[in-house]
């Protein structure tokens, strides 16, 4: 009687399976090692029965349509952004797979400043049933932020610890992008915890510049600027860009602009080497402005009939300013916390920044400083007051109503006001964010409550406003309405 040998037990051939598909679509499922060696005596010895394959695992492969393997280990964790290459305005996708179920994860950014400091965010996570994290999903349970929040590792960006005081983020070279490092850490823990193991890592760019976008410094007619254009011939709708008392020149919201097809011009006006000294002054006046306007008027590349003007702060005074009294003729206006007149800028050529008048400035328990009051109607000259009786185009104006550095609500109402009694209403938009400061900017990008404001005669802090979550709020609604209202007045 011929005895049939039986096959080994499992414990001797390992655990894991293999599954072979033969010509027939039969599977066979046999319990293997998970070694090559194995396989092939399992082919010699006819346990797989023969499908006409070589001996090779390399014809095995061909002839039947490869080896699936369904192992207990499980892939090694992956963390993804999706689009890893996008404009600071776009959200992005963060996910996290292959993780333990329920287990507490760290999701943290690490990015560097164009002047080399570090700042960084992280959130705190537990993972789902299926070992994934998800953030446009799932909620942060401690960290920079809590709750749902698909950005948050972006304008919950703060300095790293022990980083010089008072760091405001603020991109200086559009043409390079922010390049961020995030990470997935084991447990719930902080950047800075040096034992926290890494799972995973992935790196992204943020930019400013679209492809095709075209930076051109401007130097004429004494104007100093950087003009942005979108790709392609044009001609475009355009905006003159203009920033508040830091003074420089600031040319992020324009690169941001043109990467949205429209021609910008960022404007210096003070506080630039290039411009008329002393630096601690405005040494330009109405003239200046005009000049600046026209140029971006006349560029073969813009519609003359479509330019708009912006202006954040003192910026958006010089932009009601332009329009009421200057005399060029924009399409429309947009202001972000911006003063009603100035003590500052009565003539063709201004005065001192730093105004020798502080009795309206106020202090904080630890000594930083708030120009709130200087910017109330009421405590200016009333002669100084911009004649808004005079508007003749559309005119958009954000608040943040936690706004520090400005009288922002008041000025609104005034605006509000003055533009209903004249029979104008039609040409006000209000837009008014809770808990928001002073300096809202393009999305996704982290605000200053407080910040260096000067280093001379002595080093000062000034108080800007806005609490983490909500600033970002309206920075994102903010950024949408703004575009809409272009779109409206430029493109309509």
């Amino acid at each position: 009687m011929q005895t049939t040998s039986k096959p080994k037990k499992k414990k001797e051939l390992g655990s894991a399976k293999v599954h072979l598909v033969s010509g027939d679509r039969n599977t066979i499922t046999v319990r293997a090692h998970v070694c090559l060696t194995t396989i092939r005596q399992l082919i010699e010895t006819k346990m797989i029965p023969c499908i006409g394959v070589h001996r090779s695992l390399a014809c095995l492969h061909r002839a039947v349509g490869g080896v699936r393997w369904k192992s207990s280990f499980r892939p090694a964790p992956l963390l993804t952004a999706a689009p890893a290459r996008a404009l600071v305005d776009e959200p992005i996708s963060i996910k996290g797979r292959f993780l333990p179920p329920h287990s507490p994860v760290t999701v943290c950014t690490q990015m560097h400043s164009d002047d080399g400091d570090l700042w960084e965010a992280f959130a705190h996570y537990n993972t789902n049933s299926d070992g994934t994290v998800n953030l446009t999903r799932d909620h942060s349970v401690g960290g920079s932020y809590l709750g749902c929040e698909p950005m948050g590792l972006f304008w919950g960006l703060q300095p790293a610890p022990g980083s010089r005081e008072g760091l405001r983020l603020r991109k200086k070279n559009v043409e390079t992008p922010y390049i961020v490092l995030m990470s997935l850490l084991e447990g719930h823990v902080s950047p800075s915890e040096r034992q926290s193991t890494k799972l995973a890592a992935v790196t992204t760019e943020r930019w400013y510049m679209a492809p095709g976008v075209q930076r051109k410094e401007i130097r004429q007619d004494g104007v100093v600027g950087t003009l942005f254009l979108p790709p392609g011939p044009g001609p475009f709708p355009a905006m003159l860009d203009m920033w508040g008392m830091g003074g420089g020149l600031v040319e992020y919201r324009s690169a941001l602009f043109a990467s949205r097809g429209y021609a910008s011009l960022s404007l210096a006006y003070f506080n630039h080497k290039d411009l008329p000294g002393p630096q601690s002054r405005i040494n330009v006046g109405d003239p200046y402005f005009k000049s600046a306007f026209h140029l971006l008027q006349d560029h073969r590349q813009v519609f003359a009939d479509k330019v708009g003007i912006i202006g954040l702060s003192f910026g958006g005074y010089i932009t009601l300013r332009m329009a009421i009294q200057i005399g060029v003729k924009p399409s429309c206006l947009i202001c972000i916390n911006s003063p009603l007149g100035s003590a500052i800028m009565h003539s063709d050529v201004g005065g001192e920044i730093i105004e020798s008048n502080q009795k309206y400035w106020t202090y904080d328990d630890q000594g930083y400083v708030s120009f709130r009051d200087i910017s109330l109607p009421t405590n200016f000259n009333p002669e100084s007051i911009l004649k808004l009786e005079h508007l003749a185009c559309p005119l958009m104006y954000i608040v943040g109503e936690d706004d520090l550095s400005a009288s922002s609500m008041e000025t609104a109402d005034m605006i509000e006001e003055t533009l209903k009694a004249v029979g104008k209403s039609h040409l006000f938009t209000r837009v008014s964010y809770p808990d928001a400061g002073h300096l809202i900017e393009p999305p996704y990008t982290p605000n200053a409550r407080v910040s260096l404001w000067s280093v001379k005669p002595k080093k000062m802090f000034t108080l800007w406003g806005g609490h983490p979550a909500p600033h970002a709020v309206a920075q994102e609604d903010a950024w949408k309405k703004v575009l809409d209202f272009m779109e409206t007045n430029l493109r309509g």
